[in-house]
């Protein structure tokens, strides 16, 4: 067997991840033949083949799925390698790879961003936004550096880092302005607006009103926080809402934000990174700088009720 090549495993692990050789070759910026010469010399130095293939997708064999878990090991040593070389070469990172859930992004992104590069002069910054499970995924094979989710997450590879609490508000439609706020237990009555499966914002709103599973006339889902409180301002229901997405939110909703009597629903919102980064120094200093910028934030005009 020839020497595999780093090359040959990035390939190989893209094409994992995307599951097509299209979006697996565009990812790489190279060719789809030329992506899939570079697979089929891979499983000709293995003796073994690593993907069925059909003519819209690929899976891992049985061999692959075993060969896919040793590469991604490997590929992630090579990452912690470089990752060291970044640490030691400049005590500050000049690129950081950060990922941020979409509950989050929209309103305390721009904050970040502006701080970041405020305070580490010539940094560049790479974004990712999406749900928890793929940046804990992403973390986990060294595509990020650091992520922004709800803590916590609970994974024993990760260090978790909390930032700041804050609680849920009340989004309902304007003509309810003034009267009681309802209990949770009244909450599970209404027609309530959630995110649709997979945000953890979504499984925290249930929590709160104890609800495990309900009917479908009784929960309507939305794709994002703009579009739940948009249905609010139609008359179609009630939502729950992070404080700081007020602020955006309300700007051209005819809806009524209140908060609730104790005990207020909450999250906290921290930073995770891999146990085994050895940007550990760098990553503390980056997590106190979004805290920074997330008080600054917090503590503008209009972000309260």
């Amino acid at each position: 067997m020839k020497n595999l090549t780093l090359k040959q495993l990035r390939y190989f692990e893209a094409l994992v991840r995307h599951g097509r050789f299209r979006l697996a070759a565009h990812a790489c910026a190279i060719s789809q033949p030329a992506l899939s010469m570079q697979i089929k010399e891979l499983e000709e130095d293995l003796g073994n083949e690593l993907f069925e293939r059909s003519a819209r997708e690929v899976k891992l064999t049985a061999f692959g799925q075993t060969f896919a878990s040793r590469a991604r090991e490997i590929l992630r040593a090579v990452d912690e390698l470089e990752d060291l070389a970044r640490a030691a070469h400049n005590p500050f990172l000049a690129r950081l790879r950060i990922g941020i859930i979409p509950t989050v992004a929209p309103y305390l992104l721009p904050a970040i961003i502006n701080e970041l590069n405020r305070t580490f002069d010539g940094i560049q910054i790479e974004v990712r936004e999406t749900q928890t499970a793929k940046l804990i995924q992403e973390l986990a094979q060294g595509d990020l550096d650091l992520a922004i989710v709800a803590l916590p997450v609970s994974e024993p590879s990760l260090t978790e880092l909390k930032l700041f609490e804050e609680e849920f508000v009340l989004v309902r439609h304007l003509e309810d302005e003034g009267k009681p706020v309802p209990d949770r237990d009244m909450l599970r009555e209404m027609r309530l607006l959630l995110l649709e499966e997979g945000h953890c914002f979504r499984d925290q709103a249930l929590s709160f009103c104890r609800i495990g599973s309900a009917r479908p006339r009784e929960i309507m889902e939305g794709s994002s926080l703009s579009t739940l409180v948009q249905m609010v301002s139609a008359g179609i229901g009630i939502t729950l809402i992070p404080e700081m997405a007020i602020p955006m939110e309300t700007r051209s909703a005819q809806i009524s934000i209140s908060r609730f009597r104790s005990p207020q629903p909450s999250r906290t919102i921290g930073t995770i990174w891999r146990n085994s980064t050895p940007l550990v120094k760098q990553l503390l200093e980056i997590s106190e700088v979004i805290r920074h910028a997330a008080d600054t934030m917090r503590g503008q005009p209009g972000y309260s009720p």
